[in-house]
Order: structure tokens, then C-alpha cells, then sequence
């Protein structure tokens, strides 16, 4: 399916393929991931609870987003609400606007279902440039603290500054507001 196309910039649902040049690109950054990640998202989107979204800029894969229906985790598990999950854009594509497509794609596909989306976003300092999104986006923290994993990071309690340790925002649609 396709949710957004300027003849530069294609928003449209992910394919396997997409997923593997997704993942040779994260790998040529330094990321350390494996396509089991990306076969769990396929998976879901097939089974229908999420929607997998991949941003081609000039015929090129150059990043993608997941939402996820009534997502199962989370500070807001089981609301309803939908999740973003896994938000990225390659770094040879950045600052040209595709992150922004991608996400106004991926909320109004949560906004088809709920009035809420939510996401989780990593406290270390490779998402700065995501946390400053989000609350330009109108996203703002839930207020139950950091998370690490799938459940609240105690106060005062053992945590590693790693990508499971996250801050969870929502955002209401614009006529819920």
C-alpha cells in the first residue's frame, strides 16, 4: 500500500527486500542487528497487527517505521492505543525530510484507530535528534519515569544506559486536544 508519494519521497508498506537493504544499511553504520527483527515486523504486518512502513528516497530505501494496533507492551499496554516502534532513517538520507514523512504517515495510520499514539525513545545520546522530534511533534512523557526493558526502572535502581532504557510520550490527535 502506498500512504504518501511527492515523486522524490515514496512512503509505502514494507517488503522483504526493504528489510534487507534496511538492515545492510544499519549494519554499514555500526548497528549491530539481525534480520530476525525485521522478519518479526513483516510477520506482524501479514498477521495484521501492525502496519510496516518503508521511505524510498529516489528509488532508494532510505528508512522505515512500524505501528503497532492496540500495541502489547509499553507504559500504555492494552489502551487501545497504537505504538510506534522502530523509527529510523539511514544516515545518507537524513535531513531531507523523510523522518517527517514517515512519521505524519505513521500517526495518521494510529489515528485511523485510535486518538492516542505512543512511542518509548532511548535516553542515550544516539536518539538526541529523536527525543528533540518528538516534542516538536507534540509528544509529551507519559510520567511513569524511565523504563528499562518492559517495566518501570525503579528509582534508584540498576539500569544500563542502552537501547532498552526508554522514556515513554503520547500524543493525542489534533481534534482530541
Amino acid at each position: 500500500m502506498i500512504y504518501y508519494d511527492d515523486g522524490e519521497t515514496l512512503i509505502r508498506s514494507m517488503e522483504r527486500a526493504d528489510a534487507e537493504a534496511i538492515l545492510a544499511g544499519e549494519l554499514a553504520q555500526g548497528y549491530r542487528e539481525t534480520m530476525d527483527k525485521y522478519e518479526t515486523r513483516l510477520n506482524d504486518q501479514a498477521a495484521g497487527r501492525s502496519a510496516a512502513l518503508v521511505a524510498a528516497y529516489k528509488g532508494n530505501v532510505a528508512g522505515y517505521v512500524n505501528v503497532y494496533f492496540d500495541a502489547p507492551r509499553g507504559a500504555f499496554a492494552g489502551t487501545g492505543w497504537c505504538e510506534i516502534v522502530d523509527f529510523g532513517v539511514l544516515e545518507p538520507y537524513r535531513r531531507r525530510g523523510i523522518g517527517g514523512k514517515l512519521m505524519d504517515a505513521a500517526e495518521a495510520i494510529a489515528f485511523l484507530r485510535a486518538d492516542t499514539v505512543y512511542l518509548g525513545v532511548g535516553l542515550h545520546s544516539g536518539y538526541g535528534s529523536a527525543q528533540r522530534m518528538y516534542v516538536k511533534r507534540g509528544y509529551v512523557p507519559d510520567g511513569s519515569g524511565v523504563w528499562y526493558g518492559d517495566r518501570v526502572c525503579e528509582p534508584y535502581g540498576p539500569c544500563r544506559n542502552d537501547d532498552d532504557l526508554v522514556l515513554y510520550f503520547s500524543k493525542k490527535r489534533a481534534d482530541e486536544r
